[in-house]
């Protein structure tokens, strides 16, 4: 999760965590569909106006990380060293968020959305944002006016790995064998892009 600076900002974030704890803490009590709003804003001593300015909608407070793993996907292009590839950094991006979800407590969470039709609705809407702030990101980087097709399909393509390595036996392994497939397909559809900085001549390919 983002380290936050500033006393504001790290009360802030304070509230925020003490929130999604206690609304995680009764889902998984009681069920998701069985808790109100305003139960976990009495649970964990905020007004009902606070809880809904930190978190938009009911189905937020299960994925509370969900800013965390947009921002990590983005800057995993935008943020990588000067000579990483950049499949190699959504491949390191992917693998720690999927270590994150094995890691131990993470299942009953799983459950828990996998058993909500709404919460399951809300994870499908979420990886589709990802999907597009990461294919905008892909763009930008590539030198591109817009996110083209191309680059939507490659994005899909990362954000779908994380689910698949996450469903698999064995996560890290899935992510082993997703990746170069991946890696494949950023070839044939940029085979001029494979340093960074090789951009523009990437864009002029595609012009």
């Amino acid at each position: 999760m983002t380290v936050p600076t500033g006393r504001r900002a790290r009360k802030k974030a304070a509230t925020r965590q003490k929130i999604a704890d206690a609304a995680l803490r009764l889902f998984l009590e009681r069920g998701y569909e069985e808790v109100g709003i305003r139960e976990v804003a009495a649970e964990a001593d905020v007004a009902v106006t606070t809880l809904f300015a930190h978190f938009p909608a009911k189905e937020a407070l299960v994925f509370e990380r969900d800013q965390d793993f947009e921002r990590g996907l983005v800057g995993a292009v935008t943020e990588r060293a000067p000579h990483e590839p950049l499949v190699a950094a959504l491949r390191r991006e992917v693998l720690a968020r999927v270590r994150h979800c094995a890691a131990e407590g993470a299942a009953p969470v799983r459950r828990l959305i996998e058993e909500s039709p709404a919460l399951r609705r809300h994870e499908e809407s979420m990886l589709l944002r990802h999907a597009d702030a990461l294919a905008a990101a892909l763009a930008a980087d590539l030198g591109l006016p817009r996110a083209t097709t191309v680059c939507r399909t490659l994005a899909r393509f990362v954000v779908d790995a994380h689910t698949l390595a996450r469903e698999a036996d064995d996560p890290e392994a899935a992510v082993d064998e997703i990746f170069p497939m991946i890696e494949a397909a950023w070839a044939v559809a940029f085979p001029g892009a494979g340093p960074p900085g090789a951009a523009d001549q990437s864009a002029a390919q595609l012009s």
